[in-house]
């Protein structure tokens, strides 16, 4: 198994996310939901409706 490293944080949103939201709407949540940027360094972590996905 990789690792993201030392000093990265790593944010999992808890609940169901729409998948269907592709990378564009996913960053968006990360900005809205979570408040943090996209492009900050750190990892985000989005599980699906039936828990078989996780982006």
């Amino acid at each position: 198994m990789i690792g993201p490293g030392t000093g990265v944080r790593v944010y999992v949103a808890c609940g169901v996310t729409d998948m269907r939201k592709g990378i564009a709407g996913l960053a968006a949540l990360t900005q809205d939901v979570l408040r943090q940027k996209p492009t900050g360094g750190a990892v985000f972590a989005f599980r699906g409706r039936w828990g078989d996905r996780v982006s």
